[in-house]
């Protein structure tokens, strides 16, 4: 049997001309680039607070420090208790349902309007079931009795524009709940921010998820525990301060009876 012939080698790769090499400047030193500021290693220790922080963030910082100092009167201390996670998920849920139309909604169905009287059509004209807002026109529906549940906003700046809500929705036995950030009720109505939106009526569908929602509010907020007084946390180095000082009086004592 003939022997198996292996076969023939591939012709080693030409290889390619070594490209001539830039000739470089001897005034310019060729530095590696740093991001790190002046050009030095980023500091081992965290430097976190030494960052000057815009002044808007230092407001909301000082704020939130001097509510947790001072006293806070119950009226104030209200709006620091907002309903819980899932039931303000739940009420979110809700009221997107019933989101008043927008600018282009708005448009096209004064469009469609203004086409059916050219044509001698009536027009019939439905009020829909959307969320009220506006501070004043929640006010309103508040003391007509026609609001069936209002909710509010816990952090409106200043204050004192829904300050006073709580109480009168007590006063009109309205049901209410605060929830957390301004901001989430604006996208409701199709806004930036929005202070207060209330419900006066709900479809046939919703009813029962909306009873167990005026339920939950009447029970955490109208006839609830009384808030009482809020505030009045020392920061740590006034705590650590107290304990010492209470340390030393203990040794004093102790002292003295022996």
């Amino acid at each position: 049997m003939a022997p198996k012939r292996r076969p023939a080698a591939a012709p080693a790769g030409v290889k390619k001309a070594a490209e001539p090499k830039k000739a470089a400047n001897p005034l310019f030193e060729k530095r590696p680039k740093t991001f790190g500021v002046g050009g030095v290693p980023p500091p081992k220790k965290d430097v976190h607070r030494f960052v000057k922080w815009p002044k808007y963030v230092r407001i909301q910082r000082q704020r939130r420090v001097l509510n947790q100092r001072l006293k806070v009167p119950p009226a104030l201390n209200r709006f620091t208790k907002a309903i819980d996670k899932n039931t303000a998920q739940n009420i979110f849920k809700l009221l997107l349902k019933y989101r008043p139309e927008d600018k282009a909604a708005k448009k096209e169905r004064l469009l469609r309007e203004a086409e059916a009287r050219e044509q001698n059509k009536t027009v019939e004209k439905k009020r829909p079931v959307v969320v009220k807002f506006g501070i004043n026109h929640v006010t309103t529906l508040v003391e007509q009795g026609k609001a069936q549940l209002v909710v509010i906003a816990h952090d409106v700046d200043p204050i004192e524009l829904v300050i006073w809500l709580p109480a009168l929705c007590r006063r009109m036995g309205v049901p209410y709940m605060i929830v957390k950030c301004k901001a989430r009720l604006g996208t409701v109505v199709h806004m930036k921010t929005a202070t207060a939106l209330a419900l006066t009526a709900v479809k046939s569908e919703d009813q029962r998820e909306f009873a167990k929602l005026v339920e939950t509010a009447k029970q955490t907020f109208n006839e609830g525990p009384r808030v009482s007084w809020g505030g009045g946390i020392l920061g740590p180095k006034s705590q650590a301060k107290a304990k010492k000082r209470e340390k030393e009086r203990n040794r004093e004592l102790a002292q003295r009876l022996a």
